[in-house]
């Protein structure tokens, strides 16, 4: 099962919006196919693992990381591929809580395929949080918070300088991060003073490029910023105040920019998933991160952390927060914990 949750990865940035699955033939305990969900709309996981098994995938052990599908969708039903190749045994991470897709289980059992579920059902709930989070909340995106802070919890030093507190390794694993969601986020002031330009560089190229999203409740973007100028190649969106100015908002409107009035984040969050975003990357700065989970709103925190300290004059990445008791601070869950060369990778989901 690692490795088919290993294998799940390689459809990153590639397969949203279904989920990453990954699968892999056993016969007498030995792998003699494998595969993954390569691209949306393509062939499933467990089709491609018996293909690449072939003869000896009948009386085979199947291992997947998501209950077979019995329904006819983009792909034929998994089950029926499963049946017809012979396989004696199927064993699923977890089921799959699309109704649409569910109770694949239950059409094997009937077929006389004896089924397992469960062996790193928590690892792979967790690949696939922000599939699940789209199955159980059409009300907003699923919301990821990405910062690079110092050991004391910094962004910047104190005269605003934030490039380079985490080192190369930590950088590219930002550029894989992007792939896998529909749209990246920041604040005004960050796009004012970094002029970043929110695309994804790396060796991993998504589908479709994710959407660039700018909270900035004044509209003071100038139209010399990268986000602004290349807002025709890459769909640029700014989350406005509807009392912002007009004057402002109509150059960025004529620029390019798709405008998004609203007076609170929830609501812009409701209007973002209107509009097709289903998961959403928030990369500062401090002031938009900090009122986010100051709202209850972030479902998982990637927090590289960089072995140094700025001390008092740095930029905090978390101003804001109101104070909290002991009793009353909510616990988060460790998912995943790594070094990036002489970073640290932190991974949270919300308890």
């Amino acid at each position: 099962m690692a490795r088919a949750l290993d294998l799940a990865w390689r459809g990153w940035g590639k397969v949203q919006t279904d989920p990453l699955v990954g699968a892999v033939v056993l016969n007498e305990g030995k792998p003699v196919g494998e595969g993954w969900h390569p691209e949306y709309g393509d062939r499933h996981a467990e089709t491609v693992a018996l293909a690449d098994a072939g003869e000896r995938a009948r009386g085979a052990t199947l291992v997947v990381t998501l209950e077979p599908c019995s329904h006819q969708g983009k792909q034929p039903a998994c089950t029926d591929a499963i049946i017809r190749a012979g396989v004696a045994r199927v064993v699923a991470a977890m089921r799959d809580p699309n109704p649409l897709a569910a109770g694949g289980a239950e059409r094997l059992r009937e077929a006389g395929v004896e089924v397992e579920i469960g062996p790193l059902g928590d690892a792979a709930a967790v690949q696939n949080a922000s599939f699940f989070h789209g199955l159980r909340d059409r009300t907003r995106p699923f919301l990821a918070l990405k910062l690079a802070t110092t050991l004391d919890g910094k962004i910047a030093d104190g005269f605003g300088r934030s490039r380079w507190i985490s080192g190369e390794p930590a950088r590219d694993y930002v550029q894989w991060l992007r792939a896998g969601f529909d749209a990246i986020a920041i604040g005004g002031r960050t796009a004012r003073l970094d002029d970043p330009a929110l695309t994804v560089r790396g060796p991993v190229r998504p589908r479709t490029a994710p959407r660039r999203v700018v909270f900035d409740r004044v509209a003071d973007l100038g139209t010399n910023l990268t986000l602004v100028r290349t807002a025709g190649e890459t769909p640029t969106m700014v989350v406005v105040s509807p009392d912002a100015d007009q004057d402002r908002v109509r150059r960025l409107a004529a620029a390019g920019v798709t405008l998004v009035p609203a007076r609170t984040l929830p609501e812009a969050l409701g209007l973002l998933r209107e509009q097709g975003i289903n998961s959403l990357l928030v990369e500062g700065g401090g002031q938009l991160a900090g009122a986010f989970l100051a709202a209850g709103l972030i479902d998982r925190y990637y927090w590289i952390q960089a072995p140094f300290w700025l001390g008092e004059g740095g930029v905090p990445g978390l101003p804001g927060l109101p104070t909290r008791g002991l009793d009353q601070a909510d616990r988060w869950r460790v998912v995943e914990r790594r070094p990036l060369g002489d970073d640290t990778l932190l991974v949270l989901d919300r308890g």
